[in-house]
């Protein structure tokens, strides 16, 4: 069963463009030999939170997969041999897309509700009111 993940790697700084490109081709043939689709991004050179290693920069690459958790294994086993990447997270994300489809469909059916004019409900008469007195205050009241 193909699932959707986001895999975000960060490589050494000092990485050749050429080098990066290699990597990721690398790691989307092995996705795509798997029977998988990937889409990568470059996010380019930023700094990083924390010092990983010896490196206060990185290097950032985001892959979008759609493929089976075998995978995804497979890919972040690559990740964890390949000397220039630092660090790496695989989330899965289809999960997350359920539950925001789910929430479009309540709102979209919440708007169609509120949107409709309101059915023309039996008007029942109210129940005559009766007149209301004023009590009169005492005359001499001490002050």
């Amino acid at each position: 069963m193909n699932r959707n993940y986001e895999l975000m790697f960060i490589v050494r700084p000092d990485m050749v463009d050429e080098d990066l490109n290699k990597l990721i081709s690398t790691l989307e043939s092995s996705v795509a030999s798997a029977g998988g689709t990937t889409k990568s991004e470059v996010w380019g050179k930023r700094r990083l939170a924390y010092r990983v290693g010896k490196f206060n920069d990185g290097i950032f690459v985001l892959m979008l997969i759609e493929a089976t958790g075998a995978v995804v294994h497979e890919v972040e086993r690559r990740l964890r041999v390949t000397e220039p990447v630092i660090k790496f997270l695989t989330v899965r994300t289809d999960e997350e897309l359920k539950r925001l489809d789910k929430i479009k469909k309540l709102r979209d059916a919440k708007k169609k509700v509120s949107a409709q004019p309101a059915a023309a409900a039996p008007v029942t008469p109210a129940a005559p009111a009766t007149p209301v007195t004023p009590t009169e205050a005492p005359a001499s009241a001490p002050v």
